[in-house]
């Protein structure tokens, strides 16, 4: 084993000067990212099993979406969407922190960060291109690069950026969403200086439809080729419209989550009656705020305007005291869960990368029809099952592995990439 890889295993055992610290910011970032992983899947899973843009718009489902499906659909809207993909971006930027402070200790930088994110950004393209169009591994890797510039900022600098950036980007998301749905779904787009807006809106609809039973019939029928061969044509640029439409969300979050890990957060050193106050008041609050979004979406139909609306215009600004909420408690909790379920979690974080793409290829064997045939065939309710088995199956295999291994099968591959070596991946006994 190189120097470097050493030093990192040492570290990752909670080894040296500050060892119970480093093991608690360990565990507790681990229990997160098990947390984040798997409430991703429970986000993701309509993407997976029925048209894309039936994530936002229930509309779409090729299944019938009756009403307890609609208040299932509101209740994700509440507690998971959005939520879960913003803890892991928190994580993202902690994480990033966490690998800086080993490679700094030992002489390097961010140039062998700049790498693992050129690594990360290689998986994230094989994701997209070849396994699922949801992917936000692309994302996170080129705002990682951005994030770069802000590592040796204090604590309190990147907190307020990304608080600034976060209510900036929330400003835009609602010019850039609320606007069109008013023009496309309201009186307020009759007037005959819209006509052509809400004509062109109506038309975008109609490619979004066409575009979903194009994908439906090659998902159901066609092979495996047919289906990469129509994400590159149809959507080779996406990547592109998604860092536009998540960047300004996702660069403020690494920032925070890169201030709350310098401030110690992850480290077991703040006042837990503080952090259950902070926590609570954010996950509740911010609830309770985004609960009269998802009743205005029910009331206005869920059409497809008002959805994307609620999901991209309207909701990131009670979204992020959920988030900050989430962490809090999660950092607190985290560091005494040491029972059977907290350890299996614990482990299911630390092998988050490869349950993260180990859970697409595995969704792609349930729904594609070369493989489960399940796409487009399971309910709302039905595909929360999926959910569940799936979870099992992460919670089933992560500490086991764990126990023979030292990092999992793709944390594995990436150290090796990062570092330019075959390392050693079997612990020894």
């Amino acid at each position: 084993m190189n120097t470097s890889a050493q030093h990192d295993a040492h570290w990752d055992e909670g080894i040296g000067k500050n060892s119970v610290a480093k093991t608690a910011r360990l565990v507790s970032l681990d229990y997160i990212r098990g947390i984040a992983v798997m409430g991703i899947l429970a986000a993701n899973i309509v993407a997976f099993g029925q048209p894309f843009i039936a994530y936002m718009w229930p509309e779409a489902f090729l299944t019938p979406h009756d009403a307890t499906s609609d208040y299932l659909w509101a209740a994700q809207f509440v507690a998971v969407d959005g939520k879960m993909r913003g803890l892991f971006t928190l994580l993202f930027g902690a994480g990033m922190m966490l690998f800086l402070e080993k490679a700094w200790a030992r002489g390097s930088g961010r140039r062998l960060q700049a790498r693992r994110l050129l690594w990360l950004l290689m998986f994230g393209l094989v994701h997209f291109y070849l396994i699922w169009r949801g992917d936000i591994l692309i994302l996170y890797a080129i705002a990682g690069f951005a994030a770069l510039a802000f590592v040796k900022m204090s604590a309190k600098r990147q907190m307020v950026l990304g608080l600034l950036g976060y209510l900036a980007g929330a400003v835009l998301y609602a010019l850039f969403m609320v606007l069109p749905y008013m023009i496309a779904e309201t009186d307020f787009g009759e007037n005959a200086a819209f006509a052509e807006t809400r004509a062109e809106m109506v038309r975008e609809t109609q490619r979004e439809i066409d575009d979903a039973a194009t994908e439906t019939s090659i998902i159901t029928q066609g092979n495996y080729f047919e289906f990469v061969n129509h994400t590159i044509t149809a959507h080779g640029t996406d990547p592109l419209f998604t860092l536009f439409l998540f960047g300004f969300e996702t660069l403020p979050l690494m920032l925070i989550g890169m201030a709350l890990y310098n401030w110690g957060l992850f480290s077991g050193r703040w006042n837990p009656t503080r952090m259950q106050i902070w926590g609570w008041t954010g996950v509740i609050g911010g609830s309770l705020l985004t609960v009269p979004i998802a009743i205005w979406a029910l009331a206005d139909g869920l059409t497809y305007w008002g959805t994307l609306a609620a999901f991209v215009g309207i909701s990131p600004l009670p979204r992020l005291p959920v988030i900050l909420g989430l962490v809090t408690l999660l950092a607190l909790y985290g560091t005494h869960a040491t029972g059977w379920l907290g350890q299996r979690v614990s482990a299911a974080g630390r092998m988050a990368f490869s349950n993260y793409l180990g859970t697409s290829l595995v969704m792609m064997l349930v729904f594609h029809g070369w493989a489960g045939g399940l796409y487009g065939a399971l309910t709302r309710p039905e595909l929360y099952l999926v959910v569940l088995a799936a979870w099992a199956i992460m919670l089933a295999w992560s500490k086991p592995w764990l126990e023979r291994f030292q990092y999992g099968p793709l944390e594995w591959l990436w150290r090796c990439l990062t570092y330019g070596a075959l390392l050693p991946v079997k612990r020894e006994t």
